[in-house]
């Protein structure tokens, strides 16, 4: 064989499994919209007292049992945005979003929750959130700071048009084919009794 010939067979190689990798990626991606759609359409409003925010592994996080149940096991060690709050009386442990993780300060926050997953917040005290975005622009951002900045920016921007979409449902409910097709039928038969 030439060498050629074997950079032929590389790069078929390599095109192959870079198309089997597009399609598994927007299968995940639709099936991760498809999953935030639900959170958004189940989402409640909440105010909460932030206690505290820190990356840690689902075992140490102290989340329910059930949550630790479900999780296939090679998730429990990966690292998750925890936020330990207060809610009424009761101090719970709720997984934040990577896109808001950011904007959570600790003290009184109104925030959109789904389960113990917090969807999106916003900041009661002002001051606070000012503050911290002078400092964060004082501080200087290595490179994997400012991609997951970029990333924060893009799941956000994805979040507020699931939330928008989510509210606009819940109060302009679709109605299903099978209802639009009922209707259209009913409203032939009473076009022809009308007739008669």
């Amino acid at each position: 064989m030439t060498w050629w010939m074997i950079m032929l067979i590389v790069m078929a190689v390599a095109l192959i499994i870079l198309f089997v990798l597009y399609k598994i990626g927007n299968k995940l991606q639709s099936r991760q919209m498809a999953q935030k759609e639900q959170l958004a359409e189940a989402a409640q409003p909440v105010t909460m007292l932030v206690i505290d925010k820190k990356y840690l592994p689902m075992k140490d996080a102290g989340l329910p049992k059930m949550v630790l149940e479900q999780t296939p096991k090679r998730y429990q060690k990966q690292k998750l945005p925890i936020v330990k709050a207060k809610v009424g009386p009761q101090i719970m442990n709720f997984i934040c979003d990577d896109a808001i993780y950011d904007d959570v300060n600790k003290g009184e926050v109104k925030a959109m929750v789904s389960g113990i997953y917090i969807l999106s917040v916003k900041s009661v005290r002002k001051k606070n959130a000012a503050a911290t975005e002078e400092d964060d622009k004082k501080t200087k951002k290595g490179f994997a700071a400012k991609m997951r900045a970029k990333q924060a920016a893009y799941q956000k921007q994805i979040n507020d048009d699931i939330m928008a979409k989510a509210q606009n449902k819940a109060k302009n409910p679709e109605k299903s084919k099978a209802e639009l097709k009922k209707e259209k039928n009913r409203e032939k038969t009473i076009a022809k009794n009308a007739v008669k």
